[in-house]
C-alpha cells in the first residue's frame, strides 16, 4: 500500500515523466527489489492505485430512480477525473497510452471507467441487451465527461443532469438496445 501511495504522491509532485521506479521505492521506503517483485513498470503501479480508488470513488448505491443514479454517477466521475489523485493517475496513464503500446495494453485490459459505469448503465438498458450494447452505452455515458475533463475544460460547467437525460434519450430512442 505504501508503494501505491508513494506513486500517487510522486505523480502529483513531479508528473509521470519525472517518476521512476527508484523514486517510488525511495518514497515508499522499500527496496527497488520489493517494488519490482510486484510491478514491472510505474504504469502498472499507477493503474493499480487508480483502479482501487476508482472502485471506491465511483461505486454508488443504486436508488429507485435511474436518472438520479446516472446523475450521481456522472458527478462522481467528474470529481474523480478532475480532482482525485487517482483520477490524476488515470489521466496520466491515458496520456502515456497515446505513444506507449504497453500502457495502452494495460488500460485495455482493465477498463476502470467502464467497469464502474456498467452497473448504472445496465439498469437503463433492456434486460436482454447483449454485452456489445452495454459496452456502447457505457462509452456513451462516460465519453462526454471524459472528453470534457481530459481536454482541460472547467468541470464545474458540466451539467450532469443534462448529460444523463441526453444519454437516456439516446438509449430510449433505440440506438443502443442490441440483443443477442
Amino acid at each position: 500500500m505504501a508503494v501505491l501511495h508513494a506513486a500517487d504522491d510522486l505523480l502529483l509532485e513531479v508528473g509521470y515523466a519525472g517518476m521512476t521506479m527508484k523514486s517510488i521505492a525511495e518514497r515508499a521506503r522499500v527496496s527497488r527489489q520489493t517494488v519490482y517483485r510486484w510491478w514491472s513498470t510505474k504504469a502498472e503501479i499507477l493503474l493499480e492505485a487508480s483502479a482501487g480508488d476508482a472502485e471506491e470513488e465511483l461505486a454508488l448505491p443504486l436508488s429507485d430512480h435511474p436518472v438520479d443514479d446516472l446523475v450521481a454517477y456522472l458527478e462522481a466521475l467528474a470529481r474523480f477525473l478532475a480532482h482525485s489523485p487517482a483520477g490524476a493517475a488515470y489521466r496520466a496513464l491515458i496520456g502515456e497510452a497515446q505513444h506507449d503500446p504497453a500502457v495502452a495494453g494495460l488500460l485495455a485490459a482493465k477498463d476502470i471507467l467502464g467497469e464502474s459505469a456498467r452497473a448504472v448503465v445496465e439498469r437503463v438498458l433492456r434486460p436482454d441487451a447483449d454485452s456489445r450494447a452495454v459496452d456502447q452505452a457505457t462509452a456513451l455515458l462516460v465519453g462526454p465527461t471524459f472528453f470534457w475533463i481530459l481536454s482541460g475544460r472547467d468541470p464545474d460547467q458540466l451539467v450532469a443532469r443534462e448529460l444523463a437525460e441526453a444519454f437516456l434519450h439516446e438509449v430510449r430512442a433505440g440506438e443502443i438496445t442490441g440483443t443477442t
